[in-house]
């Protein structure tokens, strides 16, 4: 490390301009990845609506229409929960790459900090006392910041189990109703047919 304070600064902005070049390559990468999911959704979705337009197009009767409504309710909510799912993915990926951006950022910046502690601590009267002063406080920042760190991670965890419990409660609830819903449908058609 060097004790030129103009190099140090230098070596600070570089460092800095490359933290920034990688949270934005991060975030230019979740955009491009947010347009192809939306891209691939959209497409699904006319597909998907198109040829049910057909199938409703060619019902004859009442009853059918009943059926069809709830073969076509259940895919399409799938679809949506897988969806959601990956774009929550996709949040959490580039919540997890710009962490590690910030997290190794933040260790240069303690160990430049610790550096230069050290060098000025012979270089002034009494700098000794200074110098243990702001590594301990140093020392109280880095583990401020590894229980938060870990704090934020075991709050990720959480939320992704409890995501993955609401999913898979509802894909349940839809198929329990779609079933009912095509019984419902089913004996209709047997008393309409008992009733003729």
């Amino acid at each position: 490390m060097t004790t030129n304070p103009m190099e140090q600064m230098m070596h600070t902005q570089k460092a800095g301009a490359d933290m920034m070049a990688a949270l934005m390559q991060a975030a230019f990468n979740s955009v491009e990845q947010l347009a192809a999911l939306n891209f691939a959704a959209t497409r699904e979705f006319f597909d998907v609506t198109t040829q049910n337009a057909h199938q409703l197009l060619n019902i004859k009767d009442p009853q059918d229409l009943v059926k069809m409504n709830a073969t076509m309710a259940q895919p399409n909510v799938q679809k949506m929960i897988d969806y959601s799912n990956n774009l929550y993915a996709l949040a959490a990926k580039l919540q997890k790459d710009m962490t590690a951006i910030l997290e190794a950022q933040y260790g240069n910046l303690t160990r430049t900090v610790a550096s230069t502690l050290e060098q000025s601590g012979t270089a002034v009267a009494g700098g000794d006392v200074f110098t243990a002063t702001m590594k301990s406080m140093l020392d109280t920042a880095n583990a401020a910041y590894g229980n938060l760190t870990q704090m934020t991670r075991q709050l990720t965890e959480m939320a992704d189990a409890n995501l993955q419990a609401a999913t898979s409660a509802t894909t349940q609830a839809v198929s329990a109703t779609a079933a009912a819903t095509s019984e419902a449908a089913a004996g209709a058609k047997r008393k309409g047919a008992a009733n003729a």
